[in-house]
């Protein structure tokens, strides 16, 4: 929690205001900022300063995990974030590669699961990360990006955290995840958490102990319409000490993450928090 009070207070001491040409809202914006999440001691980084409504951010973990490309298929598993990038996004509504209602084009676990070659062939980053892991290998590039410049124009929204980079020391398992972009309030809360069981969930399927995650923002910001709710509620309220997660041990595979696995198979140990807040969201 520390950590992200810290990165907090410090867009409000030192951000600059910049606008985004994209929502046509003013960020408090500051660049670089690394955190770090201990998966090997299994302290989970829930916001503790007001209440993380986890589950839908592991069930949308999965959406991308599987490849999904529909926010029907997100709200099916009881996610709701994609619905107005989805629906409400102007741009892609008037985007001619848009199918219809929910769809999402080739965003995230689209690329994760089915990278387009020249050829027109596809690419499963994901499965070719996993059979490495799996039988011990690291080539230094076990690395799942979402992050495809040549087909932006055929999805709703470019990644905000856009790639996952797996390595294997010494039987342990260890992420470093790049993100382009973050809204501190409402995003960095789902991040952190995709982060940290990102790397849980496959150091559990391949086999290896799973150690730190390295997480990276280059832009983190916070919206004008959030910046009172923050500084005035959020950051006035003392953390409470980390929770533990615990993942159903039966998840074994990659299939078994693609085929039964839910939000449910997550449980959180000792989650103390403050009120929820609702902060602004800006598509």
């Amino acid at each position: 929690m520390k950590q992200y009070l810290d990165l907090c207070q410090r867009i409000i001491d030192e951000g600059q205001w910049i606008e985004n040409k994209r929502t046509g809202v003013r960020c408090l914006t500051i660049i670089n900022a690394d955190l770090e999440y201990d998966v090997a001691n299994n302290q989970f980084p829930l916001i503790t300063t007001r209440k993380s409504f986890y589950k839908a951010a592991i069930a949308e973990l999965l959406g991308y995990l599987r490849g999904y490309s529909s926010a029907a298929q997100f709200r099916d598993i009881g996610c709701n974030t994609w619905n107005a990038n989805a629906n409400e996004n102007q741009a892609w509504l008037n985007n001619p590669n848009r199918k219809g209602e929910d769809d999402m084009g080739r965003v995230y676990g689209v690329q994760g699961r089915s990278w387009q070659r020249p050829d027109g062939t596809y690419l499963d980053q994901l499965q070719k990360v996993i059979s490495n892991l799996s039988v011990g290998i690291d080539d230094r590039a076990e690395i799942i990006t979402f992050y495809n410049p040549g087909e932006f124009e055929l999805g709703c929204l470019r990644p905000c955290m856009h790639t996952h980079t797996f390595s294997l020391l010494a039987g342990t398992l260890y992420l470093t995840s790049y993100q382009r972009s973050c809204d501190v309030p409402l995003g960095l809360n789902f991040n952190q958490i995709q982060c940290f069981v990102l790397l849980a969930l496959i150091a559990q399927i391949t086999g290896h102990k799973p150690g730190k995650v390295y997480h990276k923002i280059v832009n983190a910001h916070i919206y004008e319409n959030q910046l009172s709710i923050m500084r005035d509620i959020q950051l006035k309220r003392a953390p409470y000490s980390l929770p533990q997660l615990q993942i159903n041990p039966d998840i074994k595979t990659l299939k078994d993450i693609e085929t039964w696995v839910s939000s449910h198979d997550f449980q959180v140990i000792g989650y103390q928090y403050h009120d929820a807040i609702k902060y602004p969201f800006t598509v």
